[in-house]
């Protein structure tokens, strides 16, 4: 009864129009993640503290989009090949993770709207459905490397067949559904705990395998090699395309309006748009301690090592190898680092679920229930794994390969979302006194302008025509 009371006061107070600055009305028939839209209650006159905690949540379904699995093959590598060098663009991809994860809480935070419902309403119809395509494949591409790293995490723990793996990770829309009906907060607690575990069983490994910090704490510090080194850029360049994902731009502008905030007292809407930004900010640094742990991990273990390390799996045996770890070598390791693997893909898919859910609604405004829409997005973004899954008969080898091809799909689907982002909120029309400050505004753009380079150096790279 409290819910619905809070969600139908949110519905009010979205309905009574322009304040005059800047904050738009929204209408009841287009609010983004309907059934949770405002449904979190925050305190008002409360402590910095207990503000805090009202608004802490959101952050940690975004930033396991940052440490999702597709994340850690780059990150590892680095950390194998060029030892603790690299550690300067995990540290460069978080900040500018940051700065658009803030851009985009903000965005859904004033106008009550994310960013696919204000994409598809500034195109036309064509566009918007252009738009929506290359969206969907980004989700796609995103699902590929959670799902493939769920089903190889259930396979090395338990023996399921790869193709039963991808199936039980499939099924976990039914998981989300019925937490979605006990409250958001409760998808949030889930997920920071899965966030807590990844970040513990790295923390342990990287502690054991005795890293030599004055050489790690320097590897944050920018060095030339990493332009000159044409196969170090071009791991750099996989490290920051595996951070910066477009669905996540979209999921931040969404769920940063579950909390109940009164739009129409732009005090209020200060207050919503300084916590959700604190929030983002301190979870997307625990996203950048996981990575950095990550290719700490790497360097720490397997600099200097003969051997393949390119898959899920010969991770998980390299961890257990006194040939290739030393001393420490432990199926335990081994153990802890496929139960990470498991904790990163389930809190992922959760997240891409979502995302799914979002994309669909915002851009072709799809009516029908919400069961259906996430068993459809689920749907969609497990068909070419499960395929790749049942030809190559659960060769690992082969359907990991997916991965360098998801990464091709997000570099295309990138600047879609970015702009969007960075022109909407540069806009004093729909931002008001909320609109980017010159020096942010400016400094995105030219975030995106380097990306999109860079992402399309990565692809003709990748397609082997440079």
């Amino acid at each position: 009864m409290k819910l619905a009371k809070t969600k139908d006061r949110s519905a009010m107070l979205a309905t009574k129009g322009s304040t005059g600055s800047g904050i738009h009305s929204t209408g009841t028939d287009s609010k983004s993640l309907d059934e949770v839209n405002g449904s979190v209650r925050v305190p008002k006159n409360a402590s910095f503290w207990r503000t805090l905690v009202a608004y802490t949540g959101p952050g940690a379904l975004v930033a396991v989009g940052y440490m999702d699995p597709g994340n850690w093959i780059t990150s590892i590598a680095g950390g194998s090949q060029y030892k603790y060098a690299l550690l300067s663009v995990i540290l460069l991809s978080s900040l500018i993770a940051m700065l658009l994860q803030a851009m985009a809480a903000r965005l859904g935070i004033v106008t009550g709207k994310d960013l696919a419902q204000l994409t598809r309403e500034r195109t036309s119809k064509g566009m918007g459905i252009f738009l929506w395509i290359i969206t969907e494949l980004a989700i796609m591409a995103t699902d590929v490397a959670e799902i493939i790293g769920s089903g190889i995490a259930l396979k090395l723990l338990f023996g399921f067949p790869l193709i039963v793996g991808i199936l039980i990770t499939t099924a976990d829309v039914l998981i989300l559904l019925l937490l979605m009906k006990l409250g958001f907060r409760k998808i949030e607690a889930i997920v920071a705990t899965l966030v807590a575990v990844i970040l513990f069983v790295f923390l342990y490994e990287v502690i054991i395998s005795q890293p030599n910090v004055p050489q790690m704490l320097k590897g944050y510090v920018p060095t030339t090699k990493i332009v000159s080194n044409q196969s170090m850029l071009y791991l750099a360049l996989g490290i920051v395309g595996a951070t910066v994902m477009p669905h996540n731009l979209y999921l931040g502008s969404s769920i940063s309006q579950t909390r109940a905030v009164d739009r129409s007292d732009e005090k209020e809407v200060a207050k919503a748009v300084k916590f959700t930004t604190i929030d983002s900010n301190i979870q997307l640094s625990v996203a950048f301690v996981v990575n950095s742990l990550l290719l700490i991990l790497g360097a720490a273990l397997f600099f200097g090592t003969k051997g393949d390390l390119g898959r899920f799996v010969d991770l998980y045996n390299a961890l257990g190898d006194s040939k290739i770890v030393g001393s420490i070598a432990s199926p335990v390791l081994s153990m802890l680092f496929a139960v990470a693997l498991l904790s990163s893909g389930q809190s992922s898919t959760i997240t891409g679920t979502l995302s799914g859910q979002i994309i669909m609604e915002g851009f072709i405004r799809l009516k029908m229930p919400l069961w259906a829409q996430r068993l459809l997005t689920r749907l969609i973004s497990v068909a070419p794994v499960l395929a790749f899954a049942i030809y190559y008969h659960g060769n690992e080898a082969k359907i990991e390969s997916l991965l360098t091809f998801s990464q091709v799909f997000l570099s295309i689907a990138l600047p879609f979302a970015m702009i969007p982002l960075v022109k909407f909120t540069s806009d004093a029309k729909l931002m008001g006194n909320f609109k980017s400050r010159r020096w942010v505004e400016w400094t995105a753009w030219v975030i995106t302008a380097v990306l999109i380079i860079l992402n399309i150096y990565l692809i003709l790279q990748t397609v082997g025509l440079v």
